[in-house]
């Protein structure tokens, strides 16, 4: 119907790739009665990839502007790791590409006019109200009442894309995903109670007392096309530790103790090790150096 239709002929597109994961492949068969389109378009240079039909990479071909989600992430999607197979595609296409980071709501995440958390604040007051967000759901969640815990969170899809398999240390969590994931994290709950809280659901209101409760918040993608997550943590004032990948590496600045400059706390490599050392450093910022923190 679409290509009978002669007003969208000469029409220029833009696509907008959120994340390369995600392809929309199915045999040339399903595609073909899905679309309407003949046996015209399904060759390699088109929309056929290793024998099926591909959505996405078709998507990439016709159309005239690609776009992407931030500029770390169209520079990576250029490379075999990060190209989920359509990396040749990316750099054939390089031309066409651009990035454009992402951005949230400032109505919506807002710590000063937030209905869903305790106490509202905002640059000014957050060193007196902030903490009493971090005693409620200190309260609510069943953990030890202890302001000067420094407190860590995460709000996630469970998913090996969001380095999960590096986290075994002590936190806060609310996502769904993988099993395994959601079981560890019960495991660490359950062991830990006082210091862990797992919140194996999602909950648009519990996420966003964890924003403004946690004194920092933890990203350590294995890729991230943009993120929001640490987009919100920046606008409640909690301190994003995050792995330098796609839009993280685009968003949060590392901090750097000579010149006073930074927003987060970022590591380079997808590593276990070197993320413990990126949260042991915050920590000592955290409790060595609270005016640098919370400036």
């Amino acid at each position: 119907s679409f290509q009978q239709n002669q007003f969208f002929w000469g029409i220029k597109t833009i696509m907008t790739i959120h994340n390369l994961k995600f392809q929309g492949v199915y045999d040339v068969k399903t595609i073909k009665e899905l679309t309407g389109l003949s046996d015209y378009y399904f060759t390699p240079d088109k929309l056929e990839a290793y024998k099926d039909g591909n959505m996405l990479k078709g998507g990439i071909v016709y159309a005239d502007a690609i776009t992407t989600v931030s500029n770390t992430y169209a520079e990576e999607i250029k490379t075999p790791f990060y190209g989920e197979g359509l990396d040749g595609l990316m750099r054939a296409r390089s031309n066409s590409l651009r990035g454009i980071l992402n951005g949230i709501d400032y109505d919506e995440f807002n710590p000063e006019t937030d209905k869903r958390i305790v106490q509202n604040y905002n640059a000014k007051t957050f060193r007196k109200e902030k903490s009493k967000n971090k005693k409620a759901l200190q309260a609510e969640l069943g953990l030890a009442q202890d302001e000067k815990k420094f407190m860590i969170g995460i709000v996630s899809r469970l998913t090996d894309q969001k380095g999960l398999d590096l986290v075994q240390s002590v936190l806060v969590v609310l996502g769904t995903g993988d099993e395994r994931y959601e079981n560890m994290f019960r495991h660490y709950d359950w062991k830990y109670n006082d210091r862990v809280s797992a919140n194996i659901y999602y909950s648009e209101d519990m996420s966003h007392k964890v924003y403004a409760a946690c004194d920092a918040f933890l990203m350590p993608s294995l890729f991230e096309p943009c993120g929001l997550s640490q987009l919100m943590a920046l606008h409640y004032g909690t301190v994003p530790i995050v792995r330098e990948t796609g839009g993280l590496k685009d968003t949060v600045w590392p901090y750097n103790e000579y010149d006073g400059t930074g927003t987060g706390f970022s590591f380079a490599n997808y590593n276990a090790h070197e993320m413990l050392d990126c949260i042991r450093y915050a920590k000592y910022i955290y409790y060595n150096k609270k005016r640098e923190w919370n400036k």
